[in-house]
């Protein structure tokens, strides 16, 4: 691919500073094209929300960050190093409940530990890491469910085992992928507050896919919304095909601050959700390339030569 001189900073300073950095990323299957371009850098602690609209790759971003599969061009790096096979550096929470059905969540929580130990590590700590497990559990209101299977659990209290079992492996990054949307509104607003309790706490650095653009904004203190619905140097007939790039990239917050919990109810978050969906979510609006609302300090592009040269401000 050629590109031009980057827009915003130095993509190479970045990744020095990043815990995730994607440059310059391409991902098709045969001709349909999934992901064109995209750049972003993840510091570490940030909590990264991803929306756009359905069949945007978001979920496939995800898989590329996971290594699940790899780019058709470009590079992922974890720590700057090139992402390999899934590991233990990247937790994951999916939709559906991914517990072992066969264990109780208590020992759903300790597997990833367990499985990096020899036999008389365990014997040394499982004692110590087992009591850390039950703190985790209470903390969920879960301390009297630590030894239930996951078929004597609600779909909610699930789903929090799911996040404690990722949260306690200790992942350099964990990646969420619209892990709330099979939960009714209660149980799902009660899982943001429980995982914003956790995130202020660990300070890990979470990937949050979600379809819910509410939720994106009020989660991360960093929102990136992907679209294939925008306009380029290509025209008009090319952009009926459009790979989804990064067309809204902005800092919510200060990493570590959590949102106040009545920021949903105020109009300045309301405003916030109707320029977001106007950009990314409406096909009817194809805003320029050169236009996008990359507005994150963290924010570059290496745009291709078909993107015209104006620099965004």
């Amino acid at each position: 691919m050629v590109h031009e001189m980057s827009r915003g900073p130095d993509p190479e300073e970045l990744k020095a500073q990043s815990i995730l950095h994607i440059q310059d990323v391409y991902k098709s299957y045969g001709d349909n094209m999934i992901l064109d371009d995209i750049d972003l850098s993840i510091a570490p602690g940030e909590f990264c929300a991803v929306v756009g609209p359905s069949g945007c790759g978001k979920s496939t971003l995800l898989r590329l960050i996971l290594g699940q599969e790899g780019t058709t061009s470009g590079r992922v790096l974890l720590n700057g190093r090139p992402i390999g096979h899934p590991d233990m550096d990247r937790g994951i929470v999916y939709q559906k409940y991914s517990l072992f059905p066969n264990m109780s969540a208590m020992e759903n929580i300790l597997m990833g530990h367990k499985l990096r130990m020899w036999p008389w590590q365990w014997r040394a700590r499982g004692k110590e890491l087992t009591q850390k497990a039950m703190v985790f559990l209470g903390r969920a209101g879960m301390e009297n469910h630590a030894h239930k299977h996951p078929h004597q659990l609600s779909g909610g209290q699930q789903q929090r085992v799911a996040v404690i079992q990722a949260l306690f492996s200790r992942p350099k990054i964990l990646l969420m992928d619209e892990p709330f949307s099979a939960l009714d509104p209660g149980a799902r607003e009660d899982m943001q507050m429980f995982l914003l309790e956790l995130w202020e706490e660990s300070r890990l650095t979470i990937f949050f896919v979600t379809h819910d653009l509410e939720e994106a904004a009020y989660l991360g203190t960093r929102l990136v919304a992907l679209s294939q619905y925008y306009s380029d140097e290509r025209g008009e007939m090319a952009s009926e095909q459009n790979g989804a790039k990064v067309v809204v990239d902005m800092r919510l917050r200060d990493v570590g601050t959590a949102a106040a919990p009545d920021v949903k109810s105020t109009a300045a978050f309301g405003e916030l959700i109707q320029n977001i969906r106007r950009d990314a979510f409406e096909p009817g609006y194809r805003q320029h390339a050169k236009d996008f609302s990359l507005t994150h300090p963290h924010s570059f592009r290496t745009p291709s030569s078909y993107e015209g040269g104006r620099q965004n401000t």
